[in-house]
């Protein structure tokens, strides 16, 4: 983002602040939409990523569908215009009562990840008289080789089934007069550069799927998850060709829709957080740090993930060449709390901005209260205009679920 004075958006929103480039977050998803555009396809964000209703509504607007792992998010994107046969239900952990609302909905697809919860999909079902499109997800034993915190394709992860679980979950449902079974789904990890374990996963499920084919299952959905990885640091971006390409060569012509479920990538280098430089401080041993505005709680992937962001001057006040190695690091009263490591910047002083990049994923979605800090405000740049996209939260706001307890 570019030509943007951040002054002013710190005195008309105050900082820490989220800003999002939608312009970016537009092309992001045209560039990898475009990629399948001979073929039958469904680009679902995943709200995880980050859910802000006016996100979801501009994506919504592109004609995106929407994969989501609670029912609000379902409710969600529901409320942000999505059409209900554009939303796919995921997640290990529903509750009966998520599985009732959904199918309610009519949404277009709930992914079953274990037998148990196929089951109660189906007795659910059958309570409501309706009949259910399902999916399954398949852990097809692939190693992501990424952080292990993220890695989902193993078998020591807790998501999805094996193929021979599949087998059995995929004929069960084939047999229930309440089950439609019709996609297949799998998702090996995320902030994926190498597409190799992606391709390698697809031509595993891709065989899988001809099997349940050939027993009469009809499927219609392809569902290779998300997971593409994003530059923060050094990162190479996968090339979106070679990675259509390689889905479309494991499909081996079959004429199925390809779904995939990108949060990430679509969102993460359209997002930055402003934050206010507090003080410097140096310790004892020469240790240098800058004290901000902007927390743990803000954004937490560096104390999560020992994550990366790069970070640059917004404005500073005295111009400098005394540069230094430093910590940027936040009020929360943790060791862990810190956005930035062992970074060279000059000499700041109270009332420099600092902005953090790639920030657009994973971060508000992320943030919390903890230290009883409100969780800060959002905007919007598009087409060169500012608009707010959502309002810093007052104490009051923290304390309204409890104060009747008193």
């Amino acid at each position: 983002m570019t030509n943007i004075d951040y002054n002013a958006l710190r005195a008309d929103f105050d900082t820490p602040l989220y800003i999002y480039d939608f312009d970016m977050i537009k092309a992001r998803y045209k560039a990898i939409k475009d990629q399948f555009i001979a073929h039958k396809s469904l680009i679902c964000y995943a709200l995880k990523a980050n859910s802000n209703l006016s996100i979801l509504k501009l994506l919504a607007s592109q004609g995106a569908g929407f994969d989501c792992v609670s029912i609000g998010e379902v409710r969600r994107a529901l409320l942000a215009g999505a059409k209900p046969y554009k939303i796919i239900f995921s997640g290990v952990g529903k509750r009966q009562s998520e599985i009732k609302q959904a199918i309610n909905f009519g949404i277009l697809m709930l992914n079953a990840e274990s037998p148990a919860e196929l089951e109660s999909i189906e007795q659910i079902a059958k309570e409501l008289n309706k009949i259910v499109n399902i999916s399954i997800r398949i852990n097809p034993n692939i190693d992501a080789k990424t952080h292990p915190y993220i890695s989902t394709g193993l078998n020591e992860n807790k998501f999805g089934v094996s193929i021979d679980q599949a087998r059995i979950m995929y004929l069960n449902a084939q047999k229930s007069a309440h089950l439609n079974p019709i996609g297949v789904h799998f998702h090996i990890g995320s902030q994926l550069c190498d597409i190799k374990p992606i391709i390698e996963a697809a031509n595993i499920v891709s065989d899988f799927t001809s099997e349940l084919i050939a027993a009469g299952i009809e499927i219609k959905f392809f569902d290779v998850g998300g997971g593409l990885g994003v530059r923060y640091d050094n990162e190479i971006e996968p090339d979106l060709y070679e990675y259509a390409q390689g889905i479309l060569g494991a499909l081996k012509g079959k004429d199925l829709t390809i779904l995939c479920e990108l949060g990430r990538y679509i969102v993460a280098n359209a997002g930055e957080l402003l934050t206010s430089v507090l003080y410097e401080k140096q310790s004892q041993n020469g240790k240098r740090f800058v004290i901000v505005d902007g927390a743990m709680n803000d954004l937490i992937r560096p104390s999560l993930y020992s994550a990366h962001h790069g970070v640059s001057l917004a404005s500073i006040q005295k111009p400098n060449e005394n540069f230094s190695t430093t910590d940027i690091v936040g009020p929360i009263c943790e060791s862990g709390d810190f956005l930035a490591k062992n970074i060279s910047l000059p000499q700041l002083q109270n009332g420099d901005l600092l902005l953090i990049k790639s920030a657009g994923a994973y971060g508000f979605s992320m943030a919390s209260n903890y230290n009883t800090r409100p969780r800060c405000a959002q905007i919007a740049i598009e087409d060169g205009k500012v608009r707010q996209i959502g309002k810093k939260e007052s104490f009051e706001d923290l304390i309204q679920n409890e104060k009747e307890f008193l």
